[in-house]
């Protein structure tokens, strides 16, 4: 075991000198330079390209995604492990217990689930249906909190998973957007396809957000997985900003015919969370 362990360090070392022997440029400022990623950033950006891939990552994989050096990398590296944020697995590396940890006290004390909860079972116990509150982050929407239905969907997404804003309930919190926001949204953007086929233009996403912005909810059929409907709602603070929202979910054939009724419901249970928010 010790040797194998030596024998992994002196792999990270051979990395280390491969990077000083190309004699590339020090991109995050360790030579003294004004740096695009200042030093007390620079392991939140490690979290977040450990995140975002997804899989243990090698040090270098993680230093050319975070634009750091490979020495600052390991530095950082090497304190995040220490921390419990990142664990070493042979050459490769995967976030952390305390990632889970931090998650789950986000959970516990975050005031706007401690408002939903009770509000969104009440609303699966009336409807039947499976309901769920999301929060946008960037330009994704975060799943929060679920309360199932019974049976529940065949299919869902697990708590923490990120969502586009361009599809499916989250469209709400797209509809939002200021101009400024909406454009970098569809950055790059020239087509969104949906799970049943259906393909729109920016055009048409744009006027889709439009009609949800006043009408006050989005229904989808189809939009992130074929056979599957959504209606969703915005949730406001008291100052009437949009902070969240809240969406019913179901297979085609299990909604109940009239939608209005749901949309109503939706909006009622809307009111509550915001009434309950401190």
């Amino acid at each position: 075991m010790v040797r194998a362990r030596l024998g992994e360090e002196r792999d990270d070392d051979h990395e280390l000198a491969r990077s000083v022997a190309t004699n590339r440029p020090d991109v995050d400022g360790d030579d003294g330079t004004l740096s695009s990623v200042r030093s007390l950033d620079r392991p939140f950006v490690i979290l977040r390209v450990m995140r975002e891939h997804r899989r243990a990552m090698r040090l270098t994989e993680i230093a050319t995604a975070a634009q750091l050096h490979l020495a600052t990398t390991q530095r950082i590296v090497n304190l995040l492990v220490r921390y419990g944020y990142v664990e070493r697995d042979g050459l490769e590396y995967h976030l952390g217990v305390a990632s889970l940890l931090n998650g789950n006290t986000y959970l516990m004390t975050n005031r706007l689930i401690q408002a939903a909860e009770p509000v969104l079972q009440e609303l699966t116990s009336s409807t039947g249906l499976t309901s769920s509150l999301t929060v946008r982050y960037e330009f994704n929407a975060v799943l929060l909190l679920r309360a199932s239905s019974s049976p529940p969907l065949r299919f869902q997404l697990p708590i923490g998973e990120l969502m586009p804003l361009v599809v499916g309930g989250a469209r709400v919190l797209a509809a939002h957007l200021d101009d400024s926001e909406l454009m970098d949204l569809l950055e790059g953007v020239e087509k969104i396809p949906l799970a049943s086929g259906v393909v729109l233009d920016r055009t048409e996403f744009i006027e889709s957000l439009k009609v949800i912005r006043e009408r006050g909810y989005a229904f989808g059929q189809g939009q992130r997985e074929a056979g599957a409907l959504s209606i969703a709602v915005p949730v406001f603070n008291r100052e009437h900003e949009v902070i969240a929202a809240i969406q019913l979910s179901a297979m085609i054939e299990d909604i109940p015919v009239d939608v209005d009724a749901l949309v109503i419901e939706l909006k009622r249970a809307s009111g509550a969370i915001t009434r309950r928010i401190p």
